[in-house]
Formats: C-alpha cells, structure tokens, sequence
C-alpha cells in the first residue's frame, strides 16, 4: 500500500505538507513558537524539540503517569495530548518547577528528604502530579474518598487516603509509593 501526502503550496511558492501548524507555547515560564506536525504529541515536543527530558515515556498510553506535566495549572499526561490544541497554554514540566533555579520546588525536596524514589524514572510525573493534585484540593475538587460531608468547592483536607487516591494515576515500578505519601504529607498545608 502506498501513501499519499497531500501538499499545499508555501509562502514561498514550494510544496509542504498541510499537517503543519505554528503553535506557541510557554513552557516553564518561556515561549517557544514552533511549526509542529497536527500528530506530534506534547510530550515528543518537550523531549525531542526542546530538549526537556524530565517528563518520561513510560506507556505512552496514558497508563503509568511518567509524563505528567502541568497544562494551565492542571496535571495532564502529556503522551496523549496533540500539541496543537494547545496552542497559547501554559505548561510546567519538572525543570520548570524550581522558578528561580536556587531551590528546589519544596515538594522535590521533600521527595529528596522522604527518599521516595528509587530508580527515579516516575519521580518527575510522581512530583508534577502532586504540585496538581494540591491545587485541585484546595480548589475543592474532590476524589472519590472525599468525605460527601465536605461543602462542594471547599478545600479538601488531604489525608493519607486522599493522597493515595489522587495519586493512583501514577505508578511507581520500584513501590516507593510510602515514601511518596510521606512526601506529599510533608507539604500539605
């Protein structure tokens, strides 16, 4: 079976491929304006384009949570995010997590003083989904061990249980994952 590619004419009068778009990004704080193939997803872009190599393929099926990064604020798998539609978006992987680049983010330090990790290949996604996970707390999103008591959209109060469930998207091969809560515990409000 052969492919066909269908071609459009450029701005200088050459064939290029339609399935190619300039999407801006600002990613750790810096934009980035890139022509990105329509199937290039977030992820091969921060590794490959931009040499951001935090953010890991682990499944890439959007299974393990080793890619993890923050889009606007919230924590998505960016394995199974088309580049493109996120075109003016904010993203924060792990090397962004620092700001200033002095310290680490306080939750890579309690990662740091838990020793919760091992191999350290999930910790980025492990640390980027618990920087969201806390602002979808205090947001007053709740999880399905949310006590139905609480008010809907007060804070949650993060527990042991809490913790664990808002994190079970990520996995740890090593089972590092009491060390982790420790962690995680270390920085709730």
């Amino acid at each position: 079976m052969g492919s066909s590619q269908h071609l459009q004419s450029g701005r200088d009068g050459t064939s290029e491929p339609r399935h190619r778009s300039d999407v801006t990004l600002r990613v750790n704080g810096k934009p980035h304006t890139l022509a990105i193939d329509h199937r290039r997803v977030l992820l091969d872009l921060l590794r490959e384009d931009l040499g951001l190599f935090g953010a890991k393929k682990g499944c890439d099926h959007g299974q393990c949570g080793a890619c993890t990064v923050l889009v606007d604020g919230r924590r998505l798998n960016s394995c199974l995010l088309l580049a493109m539609t996120l075109d003016g978006s904010q993203v924060t992987t792990i090397e962004g997590l620092t700001g200033d680049g002095e310290r680490p983010h306080p939750l890579q330090q309690a990662f740091l003083d838990r020793d919760a990790f091992q191999c350290g290949y999930c910790t980025p996604g492990q640390i980027c989904s618990a920087v969201g996970m806390l602002g979808e707390a205090e947001a007053g999103h709740p999880s399905r061990v949310t006590d139905p008591g609480v008010p809907s959209g007060a804070p949650v109060a993060l527990d042991r249980d809490e913790i664990r469930e808002r994190l079970s998207g990520n996995l740890c091969r090593c089972g590092a994952y009491p060390h982790i809560v420790d962690a995680v515990e270390d920085v709730v409000p």
